[in-house]
Formats: C-alpha cells, sequence, structure tokens
C-alpha cells in the first residue's frame, strides 16, 4: 500500500484545479502546470482536493499512485510557493555573472562556458560564487541546476567546482611523500 498516495493533495484558496481524464491542470499565481497521470492510475476532485487511487492492484499501479500523488502535489507546490536550488561554486578564479539571458560561468577552462537560461526558469548571482535557480516546475529547476553543475563537478581532493548548497562533498587525502 501506497503511504503517499493515500493523502489527498489540497487544493489552496487561490488555485484553480482542473482534471480532465487523465490530465490534471493546477493554475496560481507563479503559473500554470500540467501533469498526465499514467493509466494505472485513477485521479479525481473532491472538495477542494485531489484524490489518487490505483486501478488494478498490481506492482506497477501501487508505484504509479505514489509517485502520481507526489507529481500533483509538486505542481500545487509550484504554482504557489515555487522551488529554489542554490549552486556554490569553489575555485579560485571560479565565478558566474547572469549576462542577458544567458549564464556566463569562468570555471578555470580556456574560455568562459555560456548557458542559455530557458522560458520558465530565473537565475540570480547574488555573489560571484553563487548561482541560485527559482522556478515553478520542479523539474524543470532540479534538471537547470544539474546541467550547470556538470560543467565542472565537485572533485573529491581540493573540493573544487560547482556543487549543491547542501551537498557534502567527501574528500580524499592527497598523495603521500
Amino acid at each position: 500500500m501506497s503511504r503517499v498516495g493515500k493523502k489527498p493533495v489540497a487544493v489552496p484558496a487561490g488555485v484553480t484545479a482542473k482534471v480532465d481524464g487523465q490530465a490534471v491542470s493546477v493554475k496560481g499565481a507563479k503559473g500554470e502546470l500540467h501533469f498526465v497521470v499514467p493509466d494505472e492510475v485513477n485521479v479525481k476532485l473532491e472538495n477542494n482536493a485531489i484524490i489518487v487511487d490505483p486501478r488494478a492492484e498490481s506492482k506497477r499501479a501501487r508505484a504509479m499512485w505514489g509517485m502520481s500523488r507526489s507529481m500533483i502535489n509538486n505542481l500545487v507546490i509550484g504554482v504557489t510557493a515555487g522551488f529554489t536550488k542554490t549552486l556554490e561554486i569553489t575555485g579560485v578564479g571560479y565565478k558566474a555573472a547572469v549576462a542577458g539571458k544567458n549564464v556566463q560561468l569562468s570555471l578555470g577552462f580556456s574560455h568562459d562556458v555560456v548557458y542559455a537560461i530557458p522560458a520558465g526558469v530565473t537565475i540570480v548571482t547574488p555573489k560571484p560564487t553563487e548561482i541560485t535557480i527559482t522556478g515553478a516546475d520542479k523539474r524543470q529547476v532540479g534538471q537547470v541546476a544539474a546541467e550547470i553543475r556538470s560543467y565542472r563537478g565537485p572533485e573529491p581532493y581540493k573540493g573544487k567546482g560547482v556543487r549543491y548548497s547542501d551537498e557534502f562533498i567527501f574528500r580524499k587525502e592527497g598523495k603521500k611523500k
């Protein structure tokens, strides 16, 4: 049994939710988001809450039940509060700056890395060594953060590179004489 799927997703005031067959759309202050629920799951809107139920007792149906409920909950949180990821840049001369619709990253290469900011995501650099990514879609915010991190991931010896603010880097000891 899914412990996550049993709980209905509450629709707060100021948010309109619409269920049309397997498609769920949620509209709020931060925008409008959509999700198509898998066929193994039944979804309905009752009393300002979205209820998700499995159609069968198969293992896949139970897995999709919890996942669908989490995805719908992320839609509601996204249109009300939004999501934020923070990246930290560590290393001598490593820095980031927002220039128009691009993020310019100096990460120790012979050239600057230019990353185009996708629609629906806002990137701010409060400090040259910090990048804050915000948006309504949790998946998109996480994907943008992962793409920026992939240019120069943190290395275990000196800890140089781009890392998530809440990420722990396991440090290794260097060579000994």
